[in-house]
């Protein structure tokens, strides 16, 4: 265990960033530097731009609580920093956090693991743009980007391929479209909670994905006992397959019709947002954990070396 043994450890939020999920990431940062407050530790909230180390130095905090979505934060970088300046932190470590972010490395390690994943293909920008590079229905999305930024649908009834903006990435990941319901499993520790369904009007977008309304989180979601199962086994494999740490949360699309069959695995989240109504804390209320026992897990769960 990293953290001193302080009464009342001093811990550094990191927060913000310079990434697109800048904003989530500040609110996820705050609501977690309220509840540690709540928890009785010193917290100090650090927006994590290009100083960040001397500002880390300066602070000298017992641990860092990583608050980081998107690049830098959630991809093995700032992971990396923290190593080198021997920092106590929180989630996942250097290797688990880069691999976890590039989807279709990580899809490889879920194949080798036994777990179902759709078919996926790495294809250069603008082939995508002049053509179908699968056959419709299917998904084109950044192969390391979180949040659904950019993320297109291309139905079945698509007659041409689709307009992607410029500032999607040179490379991106196109997907099979997996139809069915939106469910999604937290991991803490290596014990997997629950799982949520995630009724939305339409696409689950980044937009119902943050804004109240956009979306309803069903816990525990009403599903056969082997589906649900299915998402716990699942979670803690994908957890333990990409050498995760501390809280993840995977998601999955299960199309009914097919059973068992039906359920595959989309993703691993290893920094899944963590504001009240967010999917992970709702999922540890269930389970009997406050916000605040969360975080502080959190906190007492942070080491090196991860």
């Amino acid at each position: 265990m990293g953290m001193s043994s302080r009464a009342n450890p001093k811990v550094a939020v990191l927060m913000g960033g310079p990434s697109a999920e800048r904003e989530v990431s500040l609110s996820t940062g705050r609501e977690c530097a309220a509840a540690l407050r709540g928890e009785s530790f010193e917290v100090h909230e650090v927006d994590a731009g290009r100083d960040l180390a001397a500002v880390l130095t300066a602070l000298s905090p017992d641990v860092c609580f990583n608050a980081l979505h998107g690049r830098w934060g959630e991809d093995g970088c700032v992971q990396g920093l923290l190593e080198w300046m021997q920092l106590p932190y929180t989630h996942s470590g250097v290797l688990a956090s880069a691999l976890a972010m590039d989807k279709e490395r990580s899809k490889e390690v879920y194949r080798r693991a036994g777990l179902p994943v759709v078919e996926s293909v790495l294809a250069p920008r603008d082939e995508v743009r002049m053509r179908h590079v699968m056959a419709p229905p299917y998904v084109v999305k950044p192969n390391n980007e979180g949040s659904s930024v950019g993320v297109y649908l291309v139905h079945d009834a698509a007659n041409g391929p689709p307009h992607l903006s410029d500032d999607m990435p040179e490379t991106v990941m196109v997907e099979t479209f997996a139809p069915g319901r939106e469910l999604t499993t937290t991991v803490v520790g290596d014990r997997a909670l629950c799982v949520t369904d995630i009724l939305t009007d339409g696409w689950y977008d980044y937009d119902a994905k943050y804004k109240a309304g956009g979306s309803r989180h069903v816990v525990p979601a009403d599903l056969p006992s082997e589906i649900t199962e299915a998402c716990l086994d699942y979670a803690v494999r994908a957890h333990k397959a990409l050498g995760c740490r501390g809280v993840t949360r995977t998601d999955f699309r299960w199309d009914e019709a097919r059973g068992v069959d039906g359920l595959i695995l989309l993703e691993t989240n290893t920094q899944p947002g963590m504001t009240p109504t967010s999917l992970t804390p709702e999922q540890a209320q269930h389970a009997g954990m406050s916000f605040g026992a969360l975080c502080r897990w959190m906190v007492e769960d942070a080491s090196c070396h991860r």
